[in-house]
């Protein structure tokens, strides 16, 4: 069970990243350390020369990954959103009664969060943090209708 658990991969739109950070080695230092690094400084304050530093690597290698800190933010949120859709999906799967699959799927949703081992390189405790104070963000811009028509808020 514990093999077929490592594989799953959360789905995000491709529209958001240059390159699938959930396939390499580096992209998912990107994501650890982005996520380690604005959930400590806040997402204003976070930049890819900061994250570099954090990871190891070069600025210009994160550039690779994403174009902005915006997408990265946008990635993060979509990420969570979606691996929210995968507890849920797990978790109800074998549910036929509808109140029920209701009472747990509002359960899943707002149990407190705990770090997922299926997912080692991303704390989600700290995503979910991050969520809360900084997601916003990666709507409240004036492209907003058009990130949205290239399917950046598909997940949520």
């Amino acid at each position: 069970m514990d093999k077929l658990l490592s594989n799953i991969k959360i789905e995000v739109s491709q529209s958001i990243y240059l390159k699938d950070p959930q396939t390499s080695t580096l992209g998912q230092k990107i994501i650890t350390g982005s996520i380690e690094l604005i959930d400590s400084v806040g997402f204003e304050a976070f930049t890819f020369k900061k994250l570099g530093v954090e990871i190891g690597s070069n600025e210009s290698s994160i550039y690779r990954y994403f174009e902005s800190k915006h997408k990265l933010l946008t990635y993060l949120s979509s990420w969570y959103w979606g691996w929210l859709e995968y507890r849920f999906v797990f978790e109800t799967h074998n549910i036929n009664d509808k109140i029920q699959k209701l009472k747990k799927g509002i359960e899943v949703v707002t149990r407190s969060i705990e770090v997922d081992s299926n997912f080692s390189y991303v704390d989600e405790s700290k995503l979910n943090r991050i969520i809360i104070n900084e997601s916003s963000k990666s709507y409240l811009i004036k492209e907003v209708d058009e990130v949205n028509k290239e399917g950046h808020f598909e997940t949520y």
